[in-house]
């Protein structure tokens, strides 16, 4: 089906329920109108990373069921499914074959070959300056030794983890692969594909790797290009200054607004409203506003919305305000992959107040674009600390594994049965209308006002807050909806 301007559920496939069958069933019984579409996490065969390290795109993982069932969740929602455009396993076929048939494998170009790509260079590259000045997330070079059957070796680019390894997308195999994961996935019910890591994907000698201008905008029309006869869209997924994902919105593209996290929690901590007023008038309404995902609260993707002080404080009192949140859970005692974000569920970083936040719900909501809710923030979950020490993995603190009776129970507590109202209502109104308005206010310090409208301004409604308070109204053409 299309998208739709609906809220978003982000889920993995065993993450409410066990499996996707019973996600459907969860979502049927105990979400129903809040809820328009889905976002299913990687839900293929992987080698690790939670999915994101998927060996095979053509099957679903037998622990999660299988096409029927990704299939019948899509006939009642619209479907986002994630492509790791960037890399792929080592248990792939394609890494496989090169591993055992080297230079005589039909993907001897499929992936990054570290020496081969510096040999254009010339001799006595990459020199240190060359690996320094790579946009990385490790303290070395981004490379991956491979031994192959023959017994020789040589490096692989690998961004992220070892079993992520980066693929090749200028080589004509490559593509192929794409063009038919693309298809295979909007034949299954994908109406979203996001592009995971998709700014890692172009690598070019004398830059930075990263979001590499001009090419990047070839790659991402080459995959609008395959899309657009299917009638499905891409949302590519990028953490980094506002710019950015501003140039990927000015291209036609959804993007994300993944400042609002760390702008909200500054309004909330602050009790000031200037810098969230600011940012709601900036941003784009063809976009996707979270405030939590299946990683951490980012921090650098609010620097120039906020100040450096002001993101230092936010995240100072994260510390302090936010329940059972320690640094150490974002460090790498904790398996961290991102000095740049800070693990914890949004409801624990605002001390678990149901008031604060369900405010900092309120303004996602009246926020340009269409909401996303992780599913931990459906159930305004708490951080789930046993599940952070028995694996002492940093992000599982917002990883909660429920089952459909927990489900059943969270739905009832005041501030969840409050949310699924607040975005049931916002699903309907057609002032949220995405080629509508917004106006903002702050006719005090702690105050704000928000009003949307749609394009011919005969539904309105409005958020009236008071950030020191938490305390807010929600009104519809002029009739008080909610109030808290």
């Amino acid at each position: 089906m299309p998208i739709k301007n609906k809220a978003m559920l982000i889920t993995y496939s065993d993450s409410m329920g066990k499996n996707i069958k019973e996600l459907h069933q969860v979502l049927k019984e105990n979400v129903g109108d809040a809820i328009g579409g889905v976002h299913l996490l990687p839900f293929f065969p992987s080698a690790g990373d939670r999915g994101f390290a998927p060996s095979d795109y053509t099957t679903v993982d037998s622990a999660f069921g299988d096409w029927n069932d990704v299939e019948a969740l899509g006939e009642d929602y619209y479907m986002m499914f994630d492509f790791m455009i960037n890399h792929i396993s080592r248990d792939s076929v394609m890494y496989q074959d090169f591993k055992k048939n080297h230079d005589d494998s039909k993907y001897n170009d499929f992936f990054i070959r570290w020496e081969k790509f510096w040999e254009a260079a010339g001799d006595g590259r990459p020199t240190q300056e060359d690996v320094d000045l790579i946009y990385k997330r490790k303290d070395r070079a981004p490379i991956q030794e491979i031994e192959f059957d023959d017994g020789s070796k040589e490096h692989l680019w690998n961004t992220f983890g070892e079993e992520q390894i980066d693929i090749n997308v200028k080589s004509q195999v490559a593509m192929q692969f794409v063009r038919d994961t693309l298809k295979g996935m909007v034949d299954h019910g994908a109406d979203l594909i996001r592009l995971d890591a998709f700014a890692y994907a172009i690598k070019k000698i004398d830059t930075n790797d990263f979001f590499v201008e001009p090419e990047i905008w070839d790659l991402l029309n080459e995959v609008r290009e395959i899309l657009a006869p299917m009638n499905a869209e891409i949302l590519p997924e990028i953490h980094e200054h506002y710019s950015i994902p501003k140039k990927i919105s000015d291209h036609g593209y959804y993007t994300y607004d993944f400042a609002l996290p760390m702008t909200t929690l500054y309004t909330m901590y602050s009790g000031k409203t200037n810098r969230l007023a600011k940012w709601l008038q900036m941003t784009p309404m063809k976009q996707f506003t979270t405030l939590d995902t299946h990683d951490g609260i980012g921090v650098v993707d609010a620097r120039d919305i906020l100040t450096d002080e002001e993101i230092d404080y936010a995240s100072d009192e994260l510390y302090k305000v936010g329940a059972n949140v320690k640094k150490t859970y974002s460090s790498a005692a904790y398996n961290n992959l991102d000095i740049y974000q800070i693990n914890s569920t949004y409801y624990s970083a605002l001390g678990n107040d149901d008031d604060a936040y369900l405010l900092s719900r309120a303004i996602q909501i009246f926020a340009p674009g269409i909401p996303q809710i992780y599913y931990v923030g459906l159930l305004a979950g708490a951080n789930d600390i046993d599940l952070l020490e028995s694996t002492k993995e940093g992000r599982n603190i917002n990883r909660h594994y429920y089952s459909k009776e927990e489900v059943a129970e969270e739905v009832k507590r005041p501030v969840v049965a409050n949310l699924l109202k607040l975005l049931a209502w916002r699903n309907e109104f057609a002032a949220f209308d995405l080629d509508g308005s917004i106006e903002v206010a702050t006719p005090t310090e702690t105050t704000i006002t928000v009003t949307r409208k749609d394009k011919d301004g005969k539904n309105v409604a409005v958020l009236e807050a008071d950030a020191a308070t938490k305390k807010f109204t929600v009104s519809e053409n002029g009739k008080q909806f909610f109030a808290n």
